[in-house]
């Protein structure tokens, strides 16, 4: 019995490490495609609003994205960004939440 038992804190604390380090390596995957998002390189903005575009509608995504829009010179990722912000926005309202302009 006493074996049994140790076997499965010991499955449990495995689980939980693993657990932790899995949220850890996606928590920094998330803040690196936040970064590529300004990134010089076209292809690497390509695909950080490819990541960007699968996350749920947040006032922070939002606004992000549209300073990325202001900022971008290329037109097709300005679009791609600005669907993204039209489906968040969207999302957004259906839920009762109305992004604001910050006021200075």
């Amino acid at each position: 019995m006493n074996r049994r038992l140790r076997t499965a804190g010991l499955t449990v604390l495995a689980a939980a490490a693993a657990g932790a380090l899995a949220a850890l390596i996606i928590r920094g995957q998330i803040s690196r495609h936040q970064r590529d998002l300004f990134s010089p390189r076209a292809f690497k903005r390509l695909a950080a609003l490819g990541h960007i575009g699968k996350e749920p509608a947040s006032i922070y995504l939002i606004r992000l994205l549209q300073d990325f829009i202001v900022w971008e010179p290329r037109k097709m990722l300005r679009e791609r960004a600005q669907a993204i912000v039209d489906r968040m926005l969207d999302d957004a309202a259906r839920l009762g939440i109305e992004p604001r302009a910050e006021t200075a």
